[in-house]
């Protein structure tokens, strides 16, 4: 928009008594912005405050200095607002004595900061204040003006149409939140907005190369560093230069002049759930509406929609990342590339980490705490590399092979004719047991009539009350286990269990490799006595298949029935 000349006259019909250095204060908030509201637009505030000066005393001379000018920022806080704080610096230069603004609104909507500025900066300073319409106040003409009862009631009104304000507009983001809609003003790296829906994402392919590329290489065991250096080297733009480079007004308060990719940005990018579909948002808020500062919020607070858009990275290869984000990971000295080990092992007794050592050209793991820092914390824990590579290695390969067997039997099982299955049985075992905690729960109830017709002792009615209630607690948790393991058993694996199938598309290696241990171990624990606990990934999903297994097997042999399984429900 076009700014009047930086400086001009308006020359008094009669002689002049006193000169103004006149500064402008205009601001548009966002709310402004977004109602369209022409009113308030910058156009007309510079109009009606141009149009006051020319019309004002014949016997005063007035120079207008500069106009000062934030659009679409709040007036809830003076900081946060750039052209007030230049304002600012003019009236300390003595550049500026009189400031004029169309209303209290436009300059503040914050209570405090009114009162601190018209009934003390500007008097110490002896500025003149004008404000045109709402509450009008003139401080040359009418010094007590800024402290009538009008000003701070004003004050008070404009600083709880801000609150009301932000609270709508934080509860509509809020819905949109919850539906899946982009809310932000800017799509991260990787996507755009959609031309045609400014709340939704489309994949931007040029930038999504680079997160495509970022994934693969940390999945491949290059470092975060060594991500960084390989996009630096190579002159890939970091986020915030890109976003500029396509035009946009994008600034991060905390880049440098020339900003480049760092580790911070990489973590921030491999943890974002953003790349596999998933609309993630809420995860800061502002301390309240004058408060301007952001916290972190709660992952359980999160507004997550799963399946909004388009996604970069597959799920599978997401999990991956998140599993290795967890281990302490470092790349050897020169290089790229981590250690096999990196991240996986354990001390069995203090629980650190293990640190790598090379002695007389063999490669030993040793307990950190014991090596860097105190050897009467804890032991050597010593394993030679080759040994354990070696033992890691032959254990992956008996899960491979049974999670090949384990996949043929329950390919016959589901291809069995249907008989009594296990969800049956404990269906039935279930019923029998409700039915014995309903004749248990008769009996209680009945006790107390026994006691006051007199066919029972205090003594005997207190200890039958407590028999029963001791019932009533064994057979309820029965139910309860019996109703959880039917739970898992309806989600019994198949020949499709993701599970078995992460075993059996690695059935084919010689070595042990990264990809193996990322894919299937957890971690791996290391004793004094050199021996080896290897926690897998998928344990309790395997041992669910066998148990399967076993009951099916089982059931096909014999089928227990709710009466023999019964036990006597009262005894002492």
């Amino acid at each position: 928009m076009a700014r009047p000349k930086a400086r001009y006259e308006i020359t008094p019909k009669t002689g002049k008594s006193k000169t103004w250095y006149v500064g402008f204060y205009i601001r548009l908030s966002r709310e402004d912005s977004r109602g369209n509201d022409e009113s308030e637009s910058v156009q007309n505030q510079r109009l009606i405050l141009t149009d006051w000066l020319r019309n004002q005393f014949d016997d005063d001379q007035y120079v207008l200095v500069d106009e000062f000018i934030d659009d679409g920022v709040s007036g809830t806080t003076d900081e946060e607002r750039p052209d007030f704080q230049r304002l600012l610096r003019f009236i300390e230069a003595g550049k500026i004595n009189c400031v004029v603004v169309k209303n209290l609104a436009r300059s503040f909507r914050n209570h405090a900061d009114q009162g601190y500025y018209l009934e003390d900066w500007f008097v110490t300073r002896q500025v003149r204040f004008v404000s045109l319409y709402q509450q009008p106040i003139d401080t040359y003409k009418d010094p007590c003006g800024a402290t009538n009862i009008g000003v701070p009631v004003q004050g008070v009104l404009n600083e709880s149409h801000a609150k009301d304000t932000s609270e709508n507009v934080r509860r509509v983001f809020d819905k949109k939140r919850e539906k899946g809609l982009h809310i932000g003003s800017f799509a991260a790296y990787g996507y755009k907005k959609n031309p045609e829906d400014k709340n939704a994402l489309v994949v931007d392919e040029e930038a999504a190369a680079v997160v495509r590329d970022i994934f693969a290489w940390f999945l491949d065991g290059m470092s975060k560093n060594a991500i960084v250096q390989t996009l630096n080297v190579r002159g890939v733009l970091c986020p915030s230069l890109y976003k500029r480079s396509k035009g946009l007004k994008y600034k991060n308060p905390n880049a440098e002049n020339k900003p480049l990719w760092n580790a911070k940005t990489v973590t921030q990018m491999l943890k974002n759930r953003l790349y596999v579909g998933d609309m993630v948002q809420g995860r800061y808020r502002v301390r309240s509406y004058k408060i301007h500062i952001q916290d972190a919020v709660p992952e359980d607070e999160w507004f997550i929609v799963e399946n909004t858009h388009e996604p970069i990275i597959g799920r599978e290869a997401f999990a991956q990342v998140q599993e290795l984000l967890k281990r302490d990971t470092r790349a050897a000295p020169g290089e790229k590339k981590l250690y096999l080990f990196s991240g996986f092992l354990r001390c069995a007794d203090c629980g650190k980490s293990m640190c790598r050592s090379e002695v007389k050209g063999n490669v030993y793991y040793f307990c950190r705490t014991y090596k860097e820092q105190s050897k009467a914390a804890c032991t050597k824990h010593s394993i030679r590399h080759s040994l354990l590579e070696a033992a890691v290695l032959h254990v992956i390969r008996q899960q491979v092979y049974m999670a090949d067997a384990n996949a043929q039997v329950l390919a016959r099982v589901d291809g069995a004719p249907p008989k009594k299955s296990p969800t049956n049985i404990l269906d039935g075992l279930i019923a029998a047991r409700e039915k014995e905690l309903a004749k248990v729960t008769r009996y209680k109830q009945s006790l107390y009539q026994d006691w006051k017709d007199g066919n029972l002792t205090q003594g005997d009615y207190q200890q039958m009350y407590e028999a029963y209630g001791r019932q009533t607690e064994r057979i309820s948790a029965a139910v309860e286990n019996l109703t959880a393991e039917r739970a898992a058993l309806e989600k019994n694996p198949h020949t499709e269990n993701p599970t078995l199938t992460a075993y059996r598309k690695s059935e084919n290696f010689s070595e042990l490799t990264r990809d193996l241990l990322i894919e299937l171990v957890d971690h791996i624990l290391v004793f004094e006595n050199g021996s080896i606990r290897i926690k897998l990934r998928h344990g309790d999903e395997i041992r669910r298949t066998e148990e399967f297994i076993e009951k099916s097997c089982r059931s096909e042999a014999s089928e227990p029935t709710p009466a023999n399984e019964k036990k006597q429900w009262f005894s002492e």
